[in-house]
């Protein structure tokens, strides 16, 4: 009898040092890092745009609780010279009404778009690596027949969220990357400190569209040029 009281009060102390050991909001910083030539692959494009200058380094910040997160990108006063190569998203994420909110500038007007989570079919492998100094699983999401989407998650941050509008895993996503290493995005601090007042308080927009709506908008401009189904796909397909 005395064994088994002992057991039991074994058992709920192991669980409440893990309960203890889970992080439920964090602010995490992300680099994000485009290869130019693997985005751009028409020769006039790359005829200007220097090796050295191929590799696009963009920072971001996510804040993550149970319920919500925002991912924005980090303010900075450093002008780039190369600042259209490549989308800043800010995207607000809600767990509880199954919603995103995500602000995207498109040939400088600012898109503000309303939908559901989208859903994912992940894969959890066992490959393991380490990110920011915690213990990260590898997932996969097949995107479709010729892209596959790495993701890198830990089971100690528990907030479903990651960067862009991804979600879905038992952790929060710590790593990401497209098959062929053209897009990555990788945390390279987290602080487990709350977010500041009203930063999951989203901005007030007359005109807020679906990603449907802007995606037949665009398809009735744009839909004969040759340019349109990759900016689409970048756009909206996949981040």
């Amino acid at each position: 009898m005395k064994n088994r009281i002992f057991n039991i009060l074994l058992f709920t102390l192991i669980l409440n040092v893990c309960a203890i050991g889970q992080i439920t909001q964090a602010k995490i910083t992300f680099e994000r890092k485009t290869n130019l030539f693997k985005k751009f692959k028409d020769e006039r494009t790359r005829e200007w745009m220097k090796e050295e200058n191929k590799i696009k380094i963009d920072e971001f910040e996510l804040f993550v609780t149970d319920t919500n997160c925002v991912f924005r990108p980090k303010e900075t006063d450093v002008r780039e010279q190369m600042d259209w190569a490549t989308q800043k998203n800010t995207v607000y994420q809600n767990s509880k009404t199954n919603t995103k909110y995500i602000i995207k500038n498109m040939w400088g007007d600012e898109l503000h778009l309303q939908d559901s989570l989208r859903k994912r079919t992940w894969k959890i492998t066992d490959g393991m690596r380490k990110i920011a100094g915690y213990n990260c699983r590898k997932a996969i999401w097949q995107l479709n027949d010729t892209m596959r989407i790495y993701a890198w998650f830990s089971y100690d941050i528990t907030p479903s969220f990651g960067p862009e509008t991804f979600n879905g895993l038992p952790g929060t996503i710590l790593g990401l990357a497209t098959e062929d290493g053209g897009v990555i995005y990788f945390a390279k601090k987290v602080e487990l400190v709350a977010a500041p007042a009203n930063t999951f308080v989203i901005p007030k927009k007359k005109k807020i569209q679906s990603v449907k709506e802007i995606s037949t908008q665009m398809e009735k401009q744009y839909g004969k040029e040759k340019w349109f189904k990759g900016v689409l796909f970048e756009a909206f397909e996949v981040w």
